[in-house]
């Protein structure tokens, strides 16, 4: 069983949401995509000051298998990029809830995230994909 952190959000897609105090949003794909994906060769972050659409796409994670669209779980601004993964990507693979974290959004509505999984939820998503 993959690693699935109880701070976390998730949705379907494979992308969690760990929301700090500040009112912002870190965003990043799970264990659990990482080890489907494979060595991770690229990561497409969106731009700082783009709005990013929870449930849209919002980059992409590139490995040596194929590549996979990142979606965004929340809506917000983006106000940061993990840039370490520019020269890093395979941060992904490491670390996927911490230092393979792509981006960071100013959340447009908190209420967003009651519309998303919880841990328990995602371990039995991540079951049936299995």
């Amino acid at each position: 069983m993959s690693d699935i952190p109880a701070d976390l959000k998730y949705i379907e897609t494979h992308q969690w949401v760990r929301v700090s105090d500040d009112g912002t949003a870190t965003v990043g794909i799970t264990d659990f995509a990482q080890a489907q994906l494979g060595d991770i060769v690229y990561i497409g972050n969106p731009e700082v000051g783009v709005t990013v659409n929870g449930g849209e796409e919002a980059g992409v994670a590139e490995s040596v298998k194929s590549a996979s669209d990142v979606f965004s779980p929340v809506t917000g601004e983006v106000v940061a990029v993990n840039e370490a993964l520019e020269d890093e990507p395979e941060l992904v693979n490491e670390d996927p809830y911490g230092e393979g974290w792509m981006f960071r959004v100013k959340l447009a509505d908190t209420g967003e995230l009651d519309g998303l999984m919880d841990p328990d939820t995602y371990a039995d998503h991540v079951a049936a994909e299995a």
